[in-house]
């Protein structure tokens, strides 16, 4: 196995391009639809990060949860800040085992954790 694509369930192609590419930065690879006014299934980049969205009732239920291993998060929400999106002010917090995390809410009610590793803590 090399890789794990995650899919999302997504609502409106709009309120998505707006999200993933606009805010988030991703990059559109393919667009699949079988039809005109069909929905959209597409697949979304971003550095190694890939992501399939998708409006087919049934390929996946709002509210998933992805985390991706970020090299530098508090850059990441730096840019993003910078972006003044107006449905999102991500913010950064240190967890108890010593990563930096973000986690950022899609329009769909998915979420993304955005992560820098830190120390792991030892057990026992």
């Amino acid at each position: 196995m090399t890789a794990v694509i995650p899919i999302l369930r997504s609502f409106d192609e709009a309120k998505a391009r707006e999200f993933y590419v606009d805010f988030l930065g991703f990059q559109i690879d393919w667009e699949h639809r079988f039809e005109a006014n069909f929905p959209l299934y597409w697949q979304l980049s971003l550095a190694g990060c890939v992501l399939h969205l998708s409006e087919h009732h049934g390929d996946a239920s709002p509210g998933a949860h992805v985390r991706v291993a970020e090299a530098d998060v508090d850059a990441l929400r730096q840019t993003l800040i910078a972006k003044d999106y107006r449905y999102a002010k991500p913010e950064v917090r240190e967890t108890p085992w010593g990563n930096r995390e973000m986690t950022i809410a899609d329009p769909f009610g998915n979420r993304l954790t955005f992560y820098t590793e830190g120390k792991a803590l030892s057990v026992g």
